[in-house]
């Protein structure tokens, strides 16, 4: 429950933002000329920043007036006079900066009234935006203050101070990615990834929609990549609104728990395309050095062949010579070597072939995760990790363009639907024989 402090603060500055969109008279401000010439000596920053203090004293001097009239008119109608002034601050470039703020006090409740200028000026969260931003451009929490501090006697940048700004920052950044409604997304791509951060877990689901346009989706935080936790993730995923009886092409790392999950849940609409790049290394790694170029070679050569026919017949060839050579790697090429070939199958254009043959998008995000997270030291419990993680990822999806060949998603989209009916079609005449 709101104190009622709060909702009278709240009150005020509804109540300010109302007046000034139709109050018609413009603000006016007074600088002493001689300050001017001071300051531009300086820095023109200085002259700058020292301009926007006088304005914000006189916004709330012109609200005052507003409240209570003009000084030294005595109006017995008026409901509210002037108390004096105290020191207070405005958040300034996500910095706390002194300011003088009037008060005024109520005649009828006998109590101060709230200024909705000084509220808005004050508001907190614009200082823990400005933290949350410039942390996640790699400055650091100890370099902060001397980074940061533009006004000499500007407060409530310390290290201590930043690192709430940054924690009320993060939450909130983890709420919004956890809670967004994904209803009206087109979503046409899933790309599903796990990666090991700092000892745990994490999984995380990235969308790409019918534009070319990468949306992350989700993360989930557990102690191995099974299938359990992905059902977690993408029943989050449902509950906000993805419908996952829409033919859509699922992008994994060739996890068995991962393509548990997804089929779980998407059944016959699911698509499922194997990275190429994780198949390559898994099976590279059965074999001695001198033999994983040639082997990774003709396997890169058999995936850009144009005709699904011609790549799975090279994929084979290899796979009967490496029989030979090592049976081990030769299971590891056929153990889900189909999967692998789905983009294929779709008969994509070859730059947007090449884009969702592997799971690179959101390999990137994962280093920028871990360049960004860096900075910490000492990780804690609770919601720490999936705090930074939720942040970083964030920040990336501010930052990534469209993906290569975005201009042929038409295609896909048309692909999918077609072998969606076929795929439909063969299951209801199988089942009615």
């Amino acid at each position: 429950m709101k104190r009622q402090y709060q909702i009278s603060k709240r009150r005020a500055a509804e109540r300010f933002e109302q007046w000034a969109k139709s109050n018609p008279i413009p603000i006016q401000l007074t600088f002493p000329t001689a300050g001017i010439a001071e300051l531009a000596q300086h820095s023109l920053g200085d002259l700058l920043r020292q301009v926007g203090r006088v304005f914000i004293e006189t916004v709330m001097e012109s609200e005052v007036r507003e409240l209570v009239g003009e000084r030294s008119r005595p109006d017995a109608d008026r409901g509210a006079y002037r108390w004096g002034t105290e020191t207070g601050f405005c958040v300034i470039d996500g910095q706390k900066v002194p300011v003088e703020r009037p008060r005024v006090r109520s005649r009828a409740q006998n109590r101060e009234v709230a200024l909705g200028s000084y509220e808005l000026f004050q508001r907190a969260s614009l200082m823990e935006e400005n933290v949350w931003e410039k942390i996640m451009h790699g400055l650091t929490m100890r370099s902060y203050k001397e980074v940061v501090q533009q006004f000499a006697e500007a407060y409530g940048i310390e290290k201590s101070t930043t690192c709430e700004h940054f924690i009320e920052a993060s939450r909130a950044k983890l709420k919004q990615l956890m809670t967004r409604s994904l209803k009206d997304l087109p979503l046409s791509v899933m790309l599903i990834d796990g990666t090991i951060f700092k000892g745990e877990h994490i999984i995380a689901a990235i969308g790409i929609d019918s534009f070319g346009s990468k949306v992350v989706l989700g993360i989930e935080q557990g102690s191995s990549e099974n299938a359990a936790i992905v059902r977690g993730l993408l029943g989050q995923l449902s509950e906000r609104g993805i419908d996952f009886n829409q033919p859509r092409l699922y992008l994994l790392d060739g996890s068995r728990a991962l393509r548990a999950a997804v089929s779980s849940f998407a059944g016959e609409a699911a698509f499922i395309q194997r990275c190429q790049v994780h198949k390559i290394r898994n099976v590279t790694e059965y074999l001695p050095e001198e033999q994983r170029s040639g082997v990774k070679f003709r396997m890169r050569a058999a995936y850009l062949k144009p005709e699904t026919a011609d790549a799975r017949n090279a994929l084979y060839k290899l796979h009967d010579e490496l029989m030979q050579m090592n049976p081990s790697a030769a299971a590891s090429l056929a153990e889900g070597l189909d999967e692998t070939l789905t983009v294929n199958d779709l008969r994509l254009t070859p730059k947007l072939r090449q884009t969702l043959s592997s799971t690179n998008v959101i390999e990137s995000g994962f280093s920028l995760v871990a360049k960004i997270c860096m900075q910490v030291k000492r990780w804690q419990g609770s919601d720490h990790r999936l705090r930074w993680i939720s942040s970083a990822l964030m920040y990336a999806e501010s930052r990534w363009n469209r993906i290569h060949g975005y201009r042929h998603m038409p295609v896909l989209l048309k692909a999918l639907v077609v072998a969606y009916r076929l795929r439909t079609g063969k299951a209801a005449a199988a089942h009615a024989a």
